[in-house]
C-alpha cells in the first residue's frame, strides 16, 4: 500500500462525462477524495453511480473529462494506477469449482504478488474462512463469498477500495460480518468508496456522503453532520423530483 502514502489526493475527478448514445450517465462530476476518506454515494437506480466507480477503477472511459488515483491518470490504462484499486460488488469475481484458497491464488498471481501463497493464507484468516480455504466455493454461502471476494479485492495490497452494493443478497449475519471487516479496512486509512441504498448503514460507516441523481452530484457532506431521518426526507424529496 506505497501508493498510501504518496503527496496528493487519492481520487481526483475533473469534469467527468460518461454518454452512452444520447444517454449522459455522469455529468461533470468533479470530485477530490483525499487518502482515507471513506466516501458512500447514494441514489436512485439509474444515476449514473456504478458507471463513476467503473471510470475510477479504469474500466470504463470518460466521454471527457479526466480521473486521476493517486495522481495518475486511470484512462492512459496506467497498471499502477490501477494496482492502487480493489473492487468489491456484489458480482463476486469468484469460480466456483475451484477452492478459496485456488481463487486468491489466481489473483495473486495475476498481479504478480511475492510469496503467493503467504500471502493469501493471511488473508483468508483475516476473513474468516481459513478453515474452509481447500473446500470448492460452489459450496460457500453468500456471505463466505462475499468475504472471500474481500480477500480478493486487497491480495494485491491497494491503497483504494471500491465497493459497488456490497450488501446485496447478504443475510444479517453475512452484513454484520461485512461491516466489522469495513470498519478495519477504515481503521486501517485505506480510501474506500461505496455505493449503497441502505442510508443508516451508509451513514454510519462513511465519513463522507454524496447524493447523485441523473449523473450529477447534488448533495456532498461530511457523514457525522448527517441526521439520517432528516437525510432520508431529503433523499426521497429529490429521488422523487427525479421520477424515479
Amino acid at each position: 500500500m506505497e501508493s498510501a502514502n504518496s503527496p496528493g489526493p487519492a481520487v481526483e475527478l475533473d469534469q467527468v462525462v460518461k454518454r452512452f448514445g444520447y444517454m449522459t450517465a455522469v455529468d461533470k462530476i468533479s470530485l477530490t477524495l483525499e487518502k482515507g476518506e471513506f466516501l458512500t454515494i447514494f441514489g436512485p437506480n439509474g444515476a449514473g453511480k456504478t458507471t463513476l466507480i467503473r471510470i475510477m477503477a479504469g474500466l470504463t472511459a470518460a466521454t471527457s473529462g479526466s480521473a486521476r488515483i493517486n495522481g495518475r491518470p486511470v484512462q492512459d490504462h496506467d497498471d499502477e494506477a490501477r494496482r492502487d484499486i480493489g473492487l468489491i460488488s456484489h458480482q463476486t469475481f469468484s469460480y466456483g469449482q475451484l477452492t478459496a484458497m485456488e481463487n486468491l491464488l489466481f489473483f495473486a498471481r495475476l498481479y504478480g504478488v511475492e510469496d503467493p501463497s503467504a500471502r493469501c493464507q493471511a488473508l483468508l484468516e483475516e476473513v474468516g474462512l481459513s478453515k474452509r480455504s481447500h473446500e470448492p466455493v460452489r459450496s460457500f454461502s453468500r456471505g463466505m463469498v462475499q468475504r472471500l471476494s474481500i480477500a480478493r479485492s486487497l491480495v494485491h495490497d491497494p491503497s483504494i477500495l471500491l465497493l459497488d452494493e456490497p450488501f446485496t443478497g447478504l443475510d444479517q449475519h453475512a452484513a454484520e460480518t461485512l461491516k466489522r471487516q469495513l470498519r478495519r479496512l477504515k481503521d486501517e486509512r485505506r480510501t474506500l468508496v461505496m455505493i449503497t441504498h441502505n442510508l443508516e448503514q451508509g451513514v454510519a460507516l462513511g465519513t463522507r456522503v454524496v447524493l447523485q441523481v441523473a449523473g450529477k452530484i447534488i448533495l456532498d457532506q461530511p457523514a457525522s453532520t448527517i441526521d439520517v431521518k432528516e437525510f432520508g426526507q431529503v433523499y426521497f424529496n429529490k429521488v422523487g423530483q427525479a421520477h424515479y
